[in-house]
């Protein structure tokens, strides 16, 4: 992925009942390489592991403007054309979207995609969406990544990257976006959900982390998410370490 890009969309889908495998398989086949080849990059693609109807991904682009330019080739041109009723039959909303710029971006560039065949292990990634008020943005990140961050990292989590609100005006309102908000949002992986709840069991009893918690504006949200077969982003594989993960990114 390219380390150049500045905006991330979290997108994600509300589907129908029982239509998650069939977005994915569509999803993984025609839409990753197409949205790749205008420029965009896709880190991640996964099944929220709480809801069997929710379908979480990740793209990102160099800029604002370069948004709108990729977008508007991709949904103007063919593939998406051939495919998009299959892909919008699986639907019920697609508007739960936040647009992020990186604090510390994710470190892929020597990541490859798996292959459409390749079975590689997933583990579990988490996203935490934190609820700020704008004055207080830049304080509390500085404060996550000086502070909070290594504390996490000593319970267990593996730290992938963290995010703010991008401010900037929505480039293409095709698509909407949740505007208005200002959140904070952090993702980090373990090798399993066993392996998760115990670093939330050493987080619940951690008092700094309950301090950081408190600052917020509301409580945080957290995805637990599979990653699909072809997504860049994983799980720690069996018998990893943290660190070894973060070493090998």
């Amino acid at each position: 992925m390219a380390p150049s890009h500045t905006v991330f969309e979290l997108r994600q889908y509300t589907l129908r009942p029982g239509q998650r495998e069939r977005l994915v398989e569509v999803f993984e086949r025609e839409f990753i390489e197409s949205q790749e080849a205008l420029g965009m990059a896709l880190p991640g693609q996964f099944r929220d592991l709480d809801d069997p109807d929710r379908f979480v991904w990740l793209r990102s682009f160099p800029d604002m403007p370069a948004r709108a330019a990729a977008l508007a080739s991709f949904y103007d041109g063919p593939v998406w054309r051939a495919h998009r009723e299959t892909a919008n039959a699986t639907m019920l909303d697609s508007d739960d979207v936040l647009l992020l710029r990186p604090v510390q971006g994710f470190a892929l560039e020597r990541t490859i995609r798996p292959g459409p065949d390749e079975r590689v292990p997933a583990g579990l990634v988490m996203a935490t969406i934190c609820p700020l008020t704008p004055v207080g943005a830049k304080v509390l990140a500085h404060d996550f990544e000086a502070q909070l961050r290594p504390r996490l990292q000593r319970h267990g989590a593996a730290m992938l990257a963290s995010f703010v609100t991008e401010p900037a005006r929505n480039t293409f309102p095709r698509l909407p976006v949740r505007e208005g908000e200002c959140v904070f949002v952090w993702f980090a992986c373990f090798a399993d959900a066993a392996a998760h709840a115990t670093y939330q069991a050493a987080c619940a009893t951690d008092p700094r982390v309950e301090a950081w918690i408190h600052r917020l504006d509301a409580l945080p949200e957290t995805l637990r998410l599979t990653p699909t077969p072809r997504s860049m982003l994983r799980g720690i594989p069996s018998g990893a370490t943290p660190a070894a993960t973060m070493e090998h990114a």
